[in-house]
Order: C-alpha cells, then sequence, then structure tokens
C-alpha cells in the first residue's frame, strides 16, 4: 500500500477544467491514494468536481499545503511556475503538464527548487507511458527518417496556447528521446486558421548523426490522427498513438522468377505486429510519480528527468519563436541551449 507513516499518500489536483479532471479520475481510481482537495478559481466548478470525488474543494493552491503530499498542475501555461514553485517549495511532489513553463528559466528554476526541497518534479510528457512509445524504444536503431503526424480539431479551449505547445510539443520529445544525437538544424513553418496563433506547423530537425525527423501538428484537421513512422536499415516501422499498436515492415529474403527472356529479382517483406501491453498512459504516468516518491521518502535518489524535459522544451520554443519571428531555419552548435543544470 501507498502509504506515509501509518496513512496513505494524499494527492491534490490543481486546475479543474479538462486535463485536471482526467488527473481527478486517475487518483480517485487508484485505492492506495487519498484524493484529498480540488483547486480552481471558478468556486461553482471547484465544489461540483469536489462533490462529484467526494472531497474537498478550494479556490487558492496554498491552501493544499499540509494537506497533500503530491500533487498535479492542470492550470494555464503561464501559471504553471507560481504554483508549482509553491508546492514544491513546500515539499510537495508535483507532475505539472506540459509544457513545463514558458520559459526555460522558469523550468530550469523549478528543477532547482525540487531539488532543494527534496521534491519530486515530474513533467505531464504522457506520451512517454503510451505502451506502443515503451515498445518502440526497444526496436529503433539506428533511425534513418522519422515521419510524425498529430493532427485533429480545434478545441477552443486550447487557443491561447500554440499547436507547438499544446501538440506537437509530445512528438518533438518522442524524437529527441529515440535519436541518440543531438540536433543541428531546425526549419520550420507554421500559420494561424482558426485562433490568433499558430494552429498549424509543421519542423524538420536535423541530427549529427543524419537522421531526419520531419514532425506535423494541426489542430484544423478534422480526422484524428496520431501517427509515427520510422525508417531504418532494415524495418519500416509504424506506431498509432491513439490504437497503441506497432507493425513492424521487414525485408525478407530476396525472391526471383526466371523467363526466357530476362531474370526478374523481386524484394519479399513480411509484417510483424508487436504485442502491446495497453493501458491508461496517465494512470501510468500519475503511477511512475507516486513510485518516484516513494523511493524518495524511503531515502533512496531520485534522478529527475530534467535534461530531457529542458531539452523538448527548450526545441519547442525555439519552434514556436521561428514561427512567430519569420524564421525558417536556425542551427545549433555547442554547448546546446538546454545543456547544463541550474543550481
Amino acid at each position: 500500500m501507498t502509504t506515509v507513516g501509518d496513512r496513505r499518500l494524499r494527492a491534490g489536483v490543481v486546475g479543474a477544467g479538462h486535463m485536471g479532471q482526467y488527473h481527478m479520475l486517475v487518483y480517485a481510481e487508484l485505492r492506495d491514494i487519498e484524493l484529498a482537495g480540488v483547486v480552481d478559481a471558478d468556486p461553482d466548478r471547484a465544489a461540483s468536481v469536489a462533490a462529484h470525488y467526494d472531497t474537498r474543494a478550494f479556490t487558492d493552491h496554498r491552501a493544499l499545503l499540509g494537506q497533500v503530499d503530491v500533487a498535479s498542475v492542470a492550470v494555464p501555461t503561464e501559471q504553471h511556475f507560481a504554483v508549482a514553485a509553491d508546492l514544491l517549495e513546500a515539499g510537495v511532489s508535483v507532475l505539472v503538464e506540459k509544457p513545463i513553463a514558458p520559459t526555460l528559466e522558469e523550468a530550469r528554476e523549478l528543477f532547482a527548487i525540487a531539488r532543494r526541497a527534496g521534491a519530486v518534479l515530474h513533467i505531464g510528457h504522457v506520451e512517454r507511458f503510451n505502451g506502443a512509445v515503451q515498445e518502440l524504444r526497444k526496436i529503433v536503431e539506428r533511425p534513418i527518417l522519422i515521419e510524425s503526424r498529430r493532427l485533429g480539431p480545434f478545441a477552443s479551449r486550447v487557443a491561447k496556447d500554440t499547436v507547438v505547445m499544446d501538440l506537437m510539443i509530445h512528438d518533438i520529445d518522442i524524437v529527441l528521446g529515440l535519436v541518440d544525437s543531438a540536433p543541428r538544424r531546425l526549419v520550420a513553418m507554421g500559420s494561424s486558421v482558426h485562433s490568433a496563433v499558430t494552429d498549424v506547423a509543421n519542423v524538420q530537425i536535423g541530427f549529427e548523426s543524419g537522421t531526419i525527423a520531419l514532425i506535423t501538428a494541426s489542430r484544423a484537421t478534422e480526422e484524428k490522427i496520431r501517427t509515427l513512422a520510422i525508417t531504418q536499415p532494415d524495418a519500416y516501422v509504424l506506431l498509432d498513438y491513439a490504437e497503441q499498436d506497432i507493425r513492424i515492415h521487414r525485408r525478407a529474403a530476396q525472391e526471383y522468377t526466371l523467363n526466357r527472356e530476362s531474370i526478374r529479382y523481386r524484394r519479399a517483406s513480411f509484417v510483424e505486429h508487436v504485442q502491446v501491453h495497453k493501458d491508461n498512459p496517465l494512470k501510468l504516468e500519475v503511477q511512475h510519480l507516486i513510485r518516484a516518491v516513494e523511493r524518495a521518502r524511503a531515502g533512496e535518489r531520485v534522478v529527475l528527468a530534467e535534461a530531457e524535459d529542458l531539452r523538448s522544451l527548450a526545441v519547442a520554443l525555439e519552434v514556436e519563436a521561428m514561427i512567430r519571428d519569420g524564421r525558417c531555419e536556425a542551427t545549433y552548435s555547442d554547448p546546446l541551449p538546454w545543456s547544463g543544470r541550474s543550481g
């Protein structure tokens, strides 16, 4: 059982909107966790959601201090730093929805606060916990070309965030984690369709190893598509995030046919359907946080995913700025902008 001393681990959620309610549902379903409170600036919404989960409602996140051991932060991005910093400084371990913060400086500071307080800070890159992505990491070797498509219809609730921070950052994070090489060149384009910010974006990332990644994100597409395709020397791998499905197209032995005029060769191939353990990625993400909190409380050293989280944010911020400023291309040299660690 997940306990602190002789009691269950207590969790809270800050932000009772679309994503916050997903977090509440996960905490409520975990029998070893007590959902101790929900916070929302709208008192009516906080009260309504809290009543549904039989917990307490608050309008200020600081009311959770001393009441919870872990908390999910699902407020608008510009509020992430202030809310997460208060919780972390009080020793509350935090899961912050992506992006961690609007700037790289604020992101670095949150990790520094977490280390000083001995708290766990986890960023909501939920696709890392997709069963298909977990299996993909065992399959990908020396990728040549990566093609990612994350397309869907517009949702007004995210109109303030660009499609880069709303959707594309997931794929930037996965791609950077799959390629064991530094990104050296970015080419980015985008446009607004339904909002005042970027709704459609495409980026090409060139890596030092020669790998090329093409990432497209759209919230102007009526069909919802979530796919990742990888070409490597021995296979073509196709992943469907929504279905948590992987199919591998491999080359088989060369075949030939003989007729009177010529010998004709044909490359035969076969398709392998990978068995994937399917589960709710957000539940797995929350459980990952809880296990880290348990290890930290037991005196173990918990390594935060700071380098990976800062790298993904830095590239997403650069893509966002390139599109906003009309710069089509950017190059990276050492030291990379996200390298190093705050004190």
